[in-house]
């Protein structure tokens, strides 16, 4: 079994989504001893945004690049080879802003790529874009300072990133996601206190049952 890890709080240290992907990784190490993880750090170290040059570049075929063109896609090229060995994905994020980290949009632009991880055809109707990649595991562990966010909740459709990921995943390969998040980090109050222990748990379980 093949672990695609991607970190993407801007915090190393006190950063809730990485304490909760280190409990899902703990607990899937001890029921699978023989996995193997490739970590990808992109909060702390952000990949590039895309730029016109690089959109150009990818939706060249691939023998008709420049040498350019080619150099600039391999960091994305890199980043597509790792998310095809995984079987399974975590992604550790908190949520800036109602949103994603900037880390991890760029890095979700670098590996959502035409023919490589998405086929596009028009003749496919009002529905061109098809995932290439499959039968994948996404495990999604999140932090919000905030509550209530998920449905009836008393900020429903305020916060963008688990649906952000849940729409994207498909293209990632993942035919299923597991979302695990705490709340209430800003309130540091009791709610918090069992939000976290109720994540960490909740993590564990999931890593053992994988």
């Amino acid at each position: 079994m093949h672990v695609l890890r991607v970190d993407s709080s801007v915090r190393k240290d006190g950063s809730l989504s990485r304490k909760i992907g280190d409990a899902f990784m703990k607990a899937l190490g001890k029921a699978h001893p023989g996995i193997t993880v490739t970590e990808r750090d992109v909060g702390l170290n952000p990949p590039s945004i895309i730029t016109s040059d690089w959109v150009a570049a990818a939706f060249t075929p691939e023998a008709d690049r420049s040498a350019a063109q080619a150099q600039l896609l391999e960091r994305s090229d890199q980043a597509i080879a790792e998310l095809r060995e995984a079987e399974i994905i975590l992604i550790t994020a908190p949520m800036y802003n109602y949103g994603m980290p900037a880390g991890l949009k760029a890095w979700v632009d670098s590996v959502v790529r035409k023919d490589q991880t998405f086929t596009f055809d028009l003749a496919r109707g009002d529905f061109p874009l098809n995932p290439v990649l499959s039968g994948k595991t996404l495990v999604l562990a999140t932090a919000w300072g905030e509550f209530g966010f998920e449905p009836g909740g008393v900020r429903d459709g305020q916060g963008h990133l688990v649906g952000h990921v849940q729409a994207v995943s498909g293209y990632l390969g993942a035919d299923r996601v597991e979302h695990v998040g705490v709340e209430y980090q800003e309130f540091a109050d009791d709610r918090f206190q069992a939000s976290m222990q109720a994540a960490l748990e909740r993590a564990s379980a999931l890593g053992a049952s994988l």
